[in-house]
């Protein structure tokens, strides 16, 4: 299974780091994404063709997925944000799981974002323990959103409330997301094997991150709410 396909331009070094971990790239059976942004999904088309892989995503992002971002509420009208469609094989729901041998993710929606947006959660094993596993889809309120009044999103802000419920809901203790620098990914790595503790076990990173986000989308609703926009 692979999460996220981002650039086009990105599926190269994709396949070669697959490669480097010594898995096959024709062997992607599922490709599932955080979210219908072109910098997760633009590649998702060229991954399909290479690899017959089957495309699952959350029903709020299909039809951004399916229209290459033209019916996406912020930024469909933006052509830089607009990517090749790709036709989606099965539409998934809050609270869905998607299996392929003894891995199973369970999908969150966790909308705001997008329409779409989905938290994936696993448990894995490690030297005789089990971990939750928590990959955030996005949580960030992005410049430009409107969160009040917004007639090609009604429920933002509401999604967004629900989304920071289901969160701070979740049982964490790997801390992973739809980009690295939610959970400091290279600064952790650079700490793997300096100690006998793994720097990804982070539950109270999670916990601050989800916060701080929490915060700033309080916020500027507040400021939205105040201005009477």
């Amino acid at each position: 299974m692979l999460i996220n396909s981002n650039l086009e331009s990105s599926v190269p070094m994709i396949k070669q780091n697959v490669e480097r971990l010594g898995f096959r790239f024709r062997d992607i059976k599922i490709l599932l994404i955080s979210h219908a942004h072109f910098d997760h999904c633009a590649g998702s088309a060229l991954i399909k063709q290479l690899t017959g892989a089957k495309y699952m995503v959350m029903e709020g992002d299909v039809p951004e997925v399916e229209d290459g971002g033209r019916s996406d509420f912020q930024y469909g009208k933006s052509a830089g944000s607009r990517f090749k469609p790709a036709k989606v094989d099965r539409i998934l729901h809050d609270g869905d799981e998607v299996r392929l041998g003894d891995v199973v993710l369970t999908a969150h929606l966790t909308a705001g974002h997008t329409k779409g947006c989905t938290t994936w959660t696993l448990r894995v094993r490690k030297d005789g323990k089990g971990y939750n596993v928590v990959i955030i889809g996005s949580p960030n309120v992005n410049p430009g959103y409107k969160l009040v009044h917004n007639s090609s999103y009604p429920q933002i802000a509401s999604d967004y409330e629900r989304t920071f419920q289901v969160l701070k809901s979740l049982p964490c203790d790997v801390f992973l997301g739809a980009h690295g620098g939610y959970y400091g990914m290279i600064q952790k790595f650079a700490r793997v094997g300096e100690t006998a503790s793994d720097p990804f076990v982070d539950p109270a990173g999670y916990k601050e991150y989800v916060g701080d986000r929490e915060l700033a989308f309080r916020t500027e609703l507040a400021k939205q709410q105040s201005a009477g926009r």
